[in-house]
């Protein structure tokens, strides 16, 4: 039986145990905190979803979430252990503070995709907006087209990988997460730069994509990285910060 929430009208159950839930009879308010019970179904996709704002957050176990359509902003924000899938495209701060499991977006992705995010792994198969992962402290990010401008500012840790081009200011006072770009950068921020790309980076560049099935040869990427000269304030670089 799937688990009895007061409107699940259309909530059915499929023969291999996953509950399907129509969101135009069920509240987002409901759908998490079923997400959240004790007794949630191992599998669960959400229908009809048509924009709402923050489906899927905070989860902690390992769960399969299908949302059959687009989100709005928030999507999966904070989420642990869970594999959430979005076939559709999804509003401001995807994945926001994410720390481990997998988010992907089956299109395209708003402002602040992974913004602040731990662990895990996203995956935006189409386009990306401006402050992709803004201030990443560990999150992988796979990105299948463009990237926009001012993504990875201030990037502390993890990899960020784009397949397409990438917009203005690329890594602004970047710290130490790795930037992977097959396509043309705009520009770079402050204290970004060019690196090679060495034997380490063509393997775990392989691994990412991968992971993130992504078909692409690693030897077209140009990798980038801090220059650190911004860590600590000297007078010379003023003009910098």
């Amino acid at each position: 039986m799937a688990p009895a929430v007061s409107t699940m009208a259309t909530a059915t159950e499929t023969a291999s145990g996953a509950l399907r839930l129509d969101l135009t009879e069920t509240s987002v308010r409901e759908v998490n905190a079923l997400l959240h019970s004790s007794d949630a179904p191992r599998q669960v996709t959400l229908t009809e979803p048509r924009g709402a704002h923050a489906l899927a957050c905070g989860l902690t176990d390992d769960l399969e979430v299908t949302i059959a359509g687009h989100v709005g902003y928030y999507c999966a924000g904070m989420n642990q252990n869970a594999s959430i899938t979005v076939r559709g495209n999804a509003g401001v701060g995807l994945a926001e503070n994410m720390m481990s499991g997998t988010v992907r977006v089956t299109g395209d992705a708003s402002q602040s995709a992974g913004a602040t995010a731990h662990g895990g792994l996203l995956v935006i198969e189409g386009n990306a907006a401006a402050r992709c992962g803004i201030s990443m402290k560990g999150v992988d990010i796979v990105v299948g087209g463009d990237i926009g401008h001012m993504s990875a500012f201030m990037g502390q840790a993890g990899r960020l990988v784009v397949l397409g081009d990438a917009g203005e200011a690329l890594g602004d006072s970047l710290y130490e997460a790795r930037i992977y770009v097959r396509g043309a950068v705009a520009s770079l921020g402050a204290d970004c730069v060019a690196k090679p790309m060495r034997e380490e980076h063509l393997a775990e560049l392989a691994a990412l994509l991968k992971a993130a099935g992504m078909d692409a040869d690693p030897a077209d990427f140009t990798r980038y990285g801090s220059a650190r000269s911004l860590y600590n304030f000297h007078v010379d670089n003023v003009s910098a910060y």
